[in-house]
């Protein structure tokens, strides 16, 4: 319990120092690959929002994801990169290499797919190499470029909106 605290306090502090010193980049470019950082504890419907990102012209092998789960069991066993509060040590640091990866690959788009403002997913979004990120309004602005209004449960319109707007930039 007194870890979970302390693992907590730095993140935070991490996350703060982060969110000074965040660029926004301008986006140039057509879309083509794409990060996906979902919170699964609220959203079970991954698949579906990966189809949707298919349908719009994004090939299945440049769409990379990574899911957090508040409840992170070790011994089960997940059909997609996931972690939960035990990746990240009791000094913020994190641990998982896979995690490490997604966060130093610069994709285009980085779509932070979660509405609760969890302090190890803003972490991550924040540390993200992407050169645009993009998320829902209900998480703090300075963290994603764009922010769309919804919930998680209308991933189609989420995605729809989404593309709406890139289309409008080209």
């Amino acid at each position: 319990m007194f870890l979970d605290y302390t693992r907590e306090f730095f993140v935070k502090k991490s996350l703060k120092n982060n969110l000074k010193t965040i660029k926004n980049e301008v986006f140039t470019s057509n879309i083509q690959t794409i990060g996906l950082l979902v919170d699964e504890s609220n959203f079970r419907h991954s698949k579906e929002l990966i189809k949707e990102l298919e349908s719009n012209g994004i090939a299945p092998k440049n769409i990379k994801i990574v899911a957090y789960r508040r409840k992170f069991d070790k011994k089960k066993e997940y059909s997609r990169p996931t972690f939960g509060k035990k990746h990240i040590d009791w000094r913020g640091q994190i641990t998982e290499v896979f995690l490490n990866e997604f966060i130093d690959t610069e994709f285009d788009l980085l779509i932070s797919y979660y509405e609760e403002e969890t302090p190890i997913l803003m972490m991550i979004t924040s540390k993200s190499k992407a050169k645009f990120k993009v998320g829902f309004s209900s998480v703090d602005d300075k963290l994603n470029r764009w922010m769309i209004s919804t919930t998680m449960a209308e991933y189609k319109l989420f995605i729809s909106e989404l593309f709406k707007y890139l289309k409008s930039i080209k």
